[in-house]
């Protein structure tokens, strides 16, 4: 072989080279992360759940793929949703709440989901056991009959005088039943009687309050619900427009100027579900990965709503409070 021929060959082998390698690299892992709600509500959890997937090997761009589903409040998307993440064989998707866990249960029994759920996953049919998952789901569990009964009785220390409590929940929401069920067996129990009011659409939320006012209610019991979390500003200002101290799910519905939460750390919840979709890109499976009650919880006190409200904080409830807001 002449030289010149020679060094051609060679050019053009090692020009191929490149080609070869980007061909033999294996395509990074998606991870669909599937969400009722919108980009901008779930902001702050969306670092937490990146920062536990970095933490367990993973950022997304370099070596994952996350493709987002936002629902945007409607939740009737969410199948259609949910089977276009199955059409694009994602290695995980993460179910942002229980309507999300729903829509990604009808849509596939192969494909791991992680969900976050305010009822109990075995009852709902998702999971054999909490320590032996036994399919393709696991999670968190939010310990929502426990977290009702605080609240409710964080609001009555806040409102000692408070006997009537109208309880507001969206009808659109599977877990209502269950919400009301939990509510009435806490008032019970306190001696407190409660009015429940749907509140499905923004419409709806304003009829509520406008009823809460005619009814004399006394305090208001807001339900864990994704809709809610989209509309807490609304809520925060119906609440102070009638002067009716109410209480919320988690620290976001305070710091958008409600009065009163307390629930389980959301930021921590995202965390978990970063860190169980890594494991699970890794080779773990979700039938063996136990679903995770949740652990930390958070009373966060509104000092200037309860100004505007004319109520005095008791220094007992101020002493535990994990954040008063001035």
């Amino acid at each position: 072989m002449r030289r010149r021929e020679f060094i051609t060959l060679l050019g053009g082998a090692t020009a191929a080279w490149p080609v070869a390698a980007r061909a033999q690299q294996p395509a990074v892992p998606v991870i669909g992360f599937l969400s009722p709600t919108s980009a901008d509500t779930n902001a702050e959890y969306l670092r937490a759940f990146r920062q536990a997937l970095k933490q367990t090997g993973y950022v997304e761009g370099r070596n994952v793929a996350i493709e987002y589903r936002w629902a945007d409040n409607q939740t009737d998307r969410l199948p259609t949703l949910a089977a276009d993440l199955v059409h694009l064989r994602v290695a995980v998707i993460a179910a942002g709440a229980q309507p999300a866990a729903f829509a990604a249960k009808a849509a596939t029994t192969t494909i791991p989901v992680v969900f976050i759920l305010s009822d109990d996953p075995v009852k709902l049919g998702l999971v054999t056991s909490l320590a032996r998952p036994g399919g393709n789901f696991t999670g968190v569990n939010f310990l929502n009959v426990e977290m009702t009964a605080k609240r409710l009785e964080f609001l009555r220390a806040l409102v000692p005088g408070a006997v009537r409590v109208a309880v507001l929940v969206n009808p659109t929401n599977p877990n209502a039943g269950t919400i009301v069920r939990d509510v009435e067996a806490a008032a019970r129990a306190m001696g407190l009687q409660i009015q429940v009011h749907n509140g499905g659409t923004i419409g709806e939320i304003d009829a509520a309050f406008a009823t809460f006012m005619r009814e004399q209610a006394e305090a208001v019991f807001v339900g864990t619900d994704p809709f809610f979390r989209v509309r807490r500003a609304q809520l925060a200002l119906l609440a102070a427009y009638y002067r009716i101290p109410a209480t919320y799910a988690f620290r976001d519905y305070a710091e958008a100027g409600g009065l009163m939460s307390y629930g389980a750390s959301l930021n921590d919840a995202f965390r978990q579900v970063g860190e169980y979709s890594g494991r699970i890109l890794s080779g773990a499976k979700p039938a063996d990965l136990p679903v995770v009650q949740a652990s930390k919880f958070e009373l966060i006190i509104n000092l200037k709503s309860a100004r505007m409200l004319g109520l005095a904080v008791p220094p007992s409830l101020l002493a535990i409070a994990d954040e008063v807001i001035e």
